[in-house]
């Protein structure tokens, strides 16, 4: 059964403007998407903190409480699997925070055209 659903678009102009790209990733990248992202150069890091941050933003909006404690952005991180779908993970007390909601699969799709980045998750109990 779903809990909720969220979707968030990015555009890529937005991010290029960000002055520090570096500053907002520490501010929003976890551990492991930090390491991956100071491999990157140029656009590459541009479209990853892209897609990085709708995903994020697309979590909130299925759980239905945006960035509220205990669920901060450092706390959602994007990897991914073996095959390169994307995929949650999530810090020791979001996963508490949803277990106590009965959530039990978080699921993320991301999508990138020209300008746009494009993020949907589904949450489900």
């Amino acid at each position: 059964m779903i809990y909720g659903i969220g979707t968030d678009i990015v555009e890529i102009d937005r991010i290029k403007k960000i002055k520090s790209h570096d500053t907002f990733a520490n501010k929003i990248l976890g551990s492991e998407e930090l390491q991956e992202y100071k491999k990157l150069k140029g656009e590459l890091k541009i479209s990853f903190l892209g897609k990085h941050f709708a995903a994020k933003e697309a979590f909130v909006k299925a759980l239905g409480t945006g960035f509220i404690e205990p669920v901060f952005p450092k706390g959602i991180q994007v990897i991914s699997s073996n095959n390169g779908k994307p995929k949650y993970s999530l810090s020791n007390s979001i996963k508490s925070h949803i277990d106590s909601l009965g959530i039990s699969r978080a699921h993320v799709s991301i999508a990138d055209e020209r300008n746009h980045l494009i993020a949907f998750a589904v949450l489900e109990i």
